[in-house]
């Protein structure tokens, strides 16, 4: 309860170190939608101008970059049994991570390779837990960062776009729905443009 009442917290008061802080939350072992955390921060920004968009973009990378680097070096260090046996337990499950969360990310890595810590950051359900088999599989430290802040940079970016606009066609108080609602739309896009660019690369490959 304690932990619930630090995020409405930092909802309610949102500001650049908020943001990453709660974005490095969204993005470690605690996954929760960052669609509650961007847009309405760039909501903000275009009705007050207390923030700025650009930043929030930065601060929100930097943040689920840390997170994805916690996830990364538990992974890493720990292996696959007990990762595993973390995801089975019922801190596990308090956590929102379930056995068939992280094996479904870890086949999603298998089938895509190291470009899937990329794609994957764009696509939801898999994005927050990416970062696990990327550690499982010892991917070079650098490579997993440059993929996971371009991933991550891309989707704050879309994310605040929208929010920024609704600000001027939408209640405040409808925004989380309407942004959940073009989240989707867009994630499910980019699971078309991830599986297209996999296809041509394998392509590639063989030829």
């Amino acid at each position: 309860m304690e932990s619930v009442a630090f995020i409405q917290w930092c909802l309610d008061h949102l500001n650049y170190w908020t943001v990453t802080i709660l974005m490095t939350i969204e993005s470690s072992f605690i996954p929760f939608p960052s669609e509650i955390v961007i847009p309405p921060a760039a909501y903000k920004a275009a009705a007050t101008g207390e923030l700025h968009v650009v930043l929030i973009i930065v601060f929100g990378t930097i943040g689920a970059t840390i997170g994805a680097l916690i996830n990364y070096t538990i992974a890493y260090y720990l292996g696959r049994p007990l990762v595993y046996k973390f995801a089975n337990s019922r801190l596990g499950h308090v956590c929102l991570i379930d056995v068939q969360k992280v094996r479904n990310a870890e086949t999603y890595f298998d089938n895509h390779g190291a470009l899937s810590t990329f794609i994957g950051r764009l696509i939801p359900a898999i994005r927050q837990l990416i970062s696990i088999p990327a550690g499982l599989a010892k991917m070079k430290l650098h490579t997993f960062i440059v993929y996971t802040v371009l991933g991550a940079g891309i989707w704050n970016s879309i994310l605040a776009i929208i929010g920024y606009y609704l600000e001027s066609v939408v209640p405040e108080d409808q925004l989380l729905d309407v942004v959940t609602r073009y989240s989707h739309q867009i994630g499910y896009g980019f699971i078309a443009v991830g599986v297209a660019i996999v296809v041509y690369l394998t392509y590639k490959g063989k030829k």
